[in-house]
């Protein structure tokens, strides 16, 4: 549990070496502190800076000790002044005073408790103050003897839960959770970039689940050739991304990033380059499939080569195209490449011209400074217009999105007139006047008919009221699509990747309604978000349903989400066509309902 993590290295080092110790120990001492905060009943934003500043220093692809060391821990994220004081006694003494203090108010155990899935900080002290519940073991025998029920506002389902989830502690763990794809591929993006820039090095690339855009990652696999491969190693093991490292040897290097990252680098002869690049880019599912049609063929494939089972004659590859032509294959995209049909597709010529980011003309869904965003309409634009794109529609939250920051319908008429005085005069970039509307309860929108008319582009999407049931929710935006102004739907699931699952909704119900609508459905490439996921952008192709990739960008800098739309529909298998915002401003209009 998180509580011991830093307590037992401090046990084991010196003050003077803690300044070794990781990124992972130093965010659970202030996820510790967070907790005892709750615990203690302080201010909610006291809690939230400590749990904020904790993620941050956990993702942080460099050494937070090193930052402290040199005075420079306040470039993380969420850490100010005060939190990096904290850092600097918790590397000298091993302890976070204020952390001290609090532990002393409540039995060590305690902690353990808040830690178990569905309770919380407050619950646990509920417990703790009402039953006496201190332990992982008073929680089993209150669950059990049917105790924590007499709680107000908790009941039979919460001891159900309870108990499911002690038994899910039990299991033995399955190591380090798998982290966004965009935490993952800029560290892999770099460490291969310090490779190919080595002057061993001859071809360097990144395999695994990087490579094949998935949604998230374990780990990191480079694949390489070089002429000195145990110089190669070493480079990789002194990059400063890297808090520790095996061995340097010729076959390569075991390693991970101090965001806890394993990163295995494997250094092949460069005529078998192609068989090992295939075999490490997977997936799994994948390449069990490779095998079993290749075993039916008379052949073995692994990531020794190709191996023709009568003869024990081995084919080596130096590129992976190669592999998938000797198989019998058309050359198979990464993103493809997921055990759903993607090798019949390649034995019978029908897989997918994809989608690239070339392809695309505008971004349908942007925020400024007039709602949560943080960049003025005019900084957006010309960030629109250096992607190169014909168009885009500025999306500002609407009255009832439940985050502050929204904009009131008199605000709006405002800026329906403001990007109208934009585009006067311009040519070749249009600049269009929209809002992304909470879709209500009842499957109302925010603003009156006569705004929403006179707005070019409206997003609706649900913000609000996740709990409702499937039914509910899908007669709710069912209603949304049906209403002549909606042009589109906005992460129709609202899903947050590894945070929050999706609420209840019937994707297929919902598909088949906004191709009968002509509304479209969006694949936001927010990567905490891509939704439509991979499989529901799949569904919506087939039922018909014009689909465009977005970035929900609330600044400049994340215009360049669209990378991660492009690879969800990739991963769907949609082309150009399939995507409406490949087409140029005249064609696209002609898609939309008005």
């Amino acid at each position: 549990m998180l509580v011991t993590n830093f307590r037992n290295v401090s046990k084991t080092r010196s003050a003077a070496s803690l300044q070794g110790v990781t990124n992972a120990e130093i965010a659970a001492a202030f996820d510790e502190l967070s907790v005892l905060y709750e615990l203690d009943g302080a201010v909610k934003y006291r809690v939230l800076a400590y749990s904020t500043a904790a993620k941050a220093i956990r993702e942080s692809p460099v050494s937070v000790a090193d930052l402290a060391a040199q005075g420079r821990a306040t470039e993380i994220p969420g850490v100010g002044k005060t939190l990096a004081e904290k850092i600097d006694a918790l590397l000298e003494t091993g302890e976070i005073p204020s952390a001290v203090k609090l532990k002393a108010k409540f039995p060590p155990t305690l902690i353990e408790v808040t830690q178990v899935p569905g309770l919380g900080s407050k619950t646990a002290r509920r417990l703790y103050d009402e039953l006496g519940i201190v332990s992982m073991e008073d929680l089993k025998a209150a669950a059990e003897g049917q105790r924590i029920r007499e709680l107000k506002g908790l009941g039979p389902k919460v001891e159900e839960n309870v108990l499911a989830a002690l038994e899910r502690l039990g299991e033995p763990g399955e190591g380090p959770g798998r982290l966004l794809l965009s935490k993952v591929r800029p560290i892999a993006e770099e460490l291969a970039a310090a490779l190919r820039e080595h002057p061993a090095a001859d071809r360097v690339e990144v395999a695994g689940s990087v490579r094949r855009w998935a949604e998230t990652c374990k780990d990191i696999d480079l694949i390489a050739t070089a002429e000195e491969p145990g110089a190669l190693a070493e480079h990789l093991a002194a990059h400063p991304l890297i808090a520790a490292a095996g061995t340097p040897g010729p076959n390569g290097l075991r390693a991970q990033t101090h965001n806890g990252i394993s990163v295995d680098l494997r250094i092949v002869a460069p005529e078998a380059f192609g068989n090992l690049l295939q075999h490490f880019t997977g997936s799994q599912a994948h390449n069990v499939a490779l095998r079993e049609d290749a075993v039916a063929r008379g052949l073995s494939v692994s990531e020794h080569g190709i191996t023709e089972v009568e003869t024990g004659k081995v084919e080596l590859c130096a590129d992976e195209d190669r592999v998938y032509e000797r198989l019998g294959y058309a050359y198979i995209e990464p993103e493809l490449r997921e055990g759903r049909g993607e090798l019949k597709a390649a034995r019978e010529g029908a897989l997918p011209d994809l989608i690239s980011i070339e392809d695309i003309r505008g971004d349908l869904h942007s925020h400024t400074t007039l709602s949560d965003g943080r960049n003025s309409v005019d900084e957006m634009a010309a960030a629109g217009r250096e992607r190169g794109y014909a168009y885009m529609a500025i999306t500002d939250h609407s009255a009832s999105h439940g985050f502050g920051d929204h904009v009131t319908a008199e605000r709006l008429w405002e800026r329906i007139e403001e990007v109208r005085e934009w585009n006067e005069g311009r040519r070749g970039f249009r600049l269009l006047a929209g809002s992304e509307v909470n879709i209500g309860l009842d499957g109302s929108l925010d603003y009156p008919e006569d705004l929403l008319a006179a707005l070019d582009w409206v997003v609706a999407s649900v913000h609000t009221s996740f709990s409702i049931s499937e039914k509910a929710m899908t007669e709710r935006v069912l209603t949304a699509i049906e209403n002549p102004y909606v042009n589109c739907i906005g992460h129709l699931t609202g899903r947050l990747i590894g945070r929050r699952e999706p609420y209840g909704i019937d994707v297929e119900a919902v598909a088949e309604a906004a191709a009968g609508n002509g509304t479209m459905l969006e694949v936001n490439g927010n990567p905490n978000r891509r939704d439509l996921s991979e499989r529901h952008a799949r569904l919506a192709l087939e039922a018909g349903v014009t689909v465009v990739l977005n970035t929900d960008a609330h600044g400049v800098d994340t215009l360049t989400n669209m990378a991660y739309a492009v690879a969800t529909a990739r991963r769907a298998w949609l082309t150009a066509a399939d995507v409406a915002n490949t087409r140029g401003w005249a064609d696209f209009k002609r898609l939309m309902k008005r």
